[in-house]
């Protein structure tokens, strides 16, 4: 229960009523969250119950701002090229957080590629080939990659921050950084 508590004060909800309630040891949590805190709870509250909590959500009322909400606190691989996106280049970037993209797939600048293991975004080159050698005794290597992200609608939406969009075509899904926010520094 202390997990849920914690969850639901970062996205600024507050309690108004606890109570027991049947033999198993079952708690009624009541909470007035902002919508925007809402956004990816129903997966985190899963997660930090071990998928034992039940979520209901009914609108009670428009109130004032309750202060930002922090809901990640990773950054993103954003591209930093246009281009197909490689196994070489896929293979020294997975090193840095996990992809949402695989080998062969159209990228472009700004377009973001993964999540990074750390806070604060990260600029990445997915595009680069190895460098053409004569030399023969260079066997090719077999790169093994992992398994990119497939991230849906909902997860995306909850997945950006307030610099970043989610551009839907009838062939993909993909997250971006606002070109308006494009003077925020990224490593």
């Amino acid at each position: 229960m202390g997990a849920v508590v914690e969850l639901l004060g970062r996205r600024r909800g507050q309690m108004f009523d606890m109570q027991g309630v049947g033999l198993e040891g079952t708690i009624l949590l009541k909470y007035k969250i902002p919508t925007r805190g809402l956004l990816g709870l129903r997966n985190a509250i899963l997660t930090a119950s071990h998928g034992t909590a039940i979520l209901n959500t009914i609108f009670d009322s428009y109130g004032a701002w309750a202060g930002d909400i922090s809901t990640r606190d990773q950054g993103s691989l954003v591209a930093f090229e246009d281009g197909t996106s490689t196994s070489y280049a896929l293979a020294s970037s997975q090193e840095r957080g996990q992809m949402f993209i695989g080998p062969g797939f159209e990228v472009y600048k700004g377009q973001i590629v993964g999540i990074h293991q750390r806070p604060g975004d990260l600029s990445l080159n997915v595009c680069k080939r190895k460098a053409a050698t004569n030399v023969r005794s260079n066997k090719e290597q077999t790169v093994v990659l992992d398994t990119p992200l497939d991230y849906s609608l909902d997860d995306c939406i909850e997945y950006i921050q307030e610099d970043e969009l989610v551009e839907v075509t009838p062939s993909s899904i993909r997250m971006c950084k606002n070109p308006k926010f494009a003077k925020k520094n990224i490593r």
